[in-house]
């Protein structure tokens, strides 16, 4: 097993990865619908990762680290129940490099597939009954490899934050000089990495996590000053973000950065997938429409001022897409 370089985490390493970033990934849109607007009683802006390279943000961490792996490297290895995956496996192939992803049994099939048609060697897990930690530094120990973890490394989290920095880019174009950002949270990597960069660049910004009810391990680790774990790591749509704690590199990050975390349930998260495809044209996962989610149901919770939310990821199966526009299209789009 190699290791990646020790980079600490910093609005120096986030403006690093910008640069290895530019001209591979897309700057993704900041959008708005008056639909949303009026639901929510003031102006929200929804940051479309979703429309990112392999559907979600997590490309742009995957491209930061591979990006810097010396020639003769043997291969790299990342576990993910699936953005992460497709992220390294794509990052993988632009460089020449073999990859092995550890992937949960029950991950989106959507998922498996496109990591395997990325060229990623798939190895499946059983979520609930083996650690996807210990057969990752197993597999990476035996075949030389470099992990590549999914949220708690900085050069990761770097390349996470470069997304923070676009959308302070993209907020002073529009005007916004304070808001409330609302980010779907698992280990904290997207979290940390866009607070990072809003801490340098929009100040007036404050991150907020949001996460599935039952797997809201961030925001009691918040509220307890102490990282506290998930007592499960199944039950949820959200696989998205479904992580046991908050990574030991993220959670101070976010404890001085951050605001409470906020809590979703699953028809909220399909409520709201509903709601970006009716009025922006986007396809969102159930774990990627946490932070709108939040902005929809917990308006209750949020400072009156305006709203911008992270939509991470577009990778749903088109079953559940289905099953969420059937149960849910007809009452939301009665009442516009």
């Amino acid at each position: 097993m190699t290791n990646l370089p020790e980079t600490p985490v910093s609005i120096a390493s986030i403006e690093a990865a910008a640069h290895r970033l530019a001209g591979r990934v897309r700057r993704t849109p900041l959008l708005n619908s008056p639909f949303l607007d009026a639901l929510v009683g003031r102006p929200l802006w929804i940051k479309a990762e979703c429309l990112q390279h392999t559907g979600s943000f997590k490309f742009r961490g995957a491209w930061s680290a591979v990006s810097v792996l010396p020639e003769g490297t043997r291969g790299v290895i990342a576990y993910s129940s699936g953005n992460h995956a497709q992220g390294v496996a794509m990052a993988a192939r632009l460089r020449g490099l073999p990859a092995v992803i550890v992937m949960p049994s029950d991950a989106p099939a959507l998922k498996r597939a496109n990591t395997a048609a990325l060229g990623a060697e798939v190895v499946l897990y059983d979520r609930a009954l083996e650690s996807r930690e210990e057969i990752g530094l197993k597999l990476a120990a035996d075949r030389g490899l470099t992990l590549i973890k999914p949220y708690d490394e900085p050069l990761v989290i770097a390349g996470q934050g470069t997304a923070g920095l676009e959308i302070a880019e993209q907020a002073a174009e529009a005007g916004i000089t304070e808001a409330e950002v609302l980010v779907p949270c698992g280990g904290g990597g997207l979290t940390s990495g866009v607070a990072l960069a809003l801490e340098a660049r929009a100040p007036g910004f404050r991150v907020r996590p949001a996460e599935p009810q039952g797997f809201d391990d961030t925001a009691r680790s918040l509220a307890a000053g102490e990282i506290l774990r998930n007592e499960r790591l199944d039950g949820s749509i959200c696989d998205a973000i479904l992580t046991p704690a908050p990574g030991q590199v993220t959670f101070p990050v976010l404890q001085r950065l951050c605001g409470p975390g906020l809590q979703i349930t699953d028809d909220e998260a399909l409520q709201a997938m509903v709601q970006a495809f009716l009025r922006l044209k986007i396809v969102v996962e159930p774990g990627g429409a946490a932070a709108l989610a939040a902005a929809l149901f917990r308006g209750d919770a949020l400072p009156d001022r305006p709203l911008i939310v992270i939509a991470s990821g577009g990778n749903v199966d088109p079953a559940l897409f289905a099953t969420a526009l059937e149960r849910f299209a007809p009452e939301i789009a009665a009442i516009s």
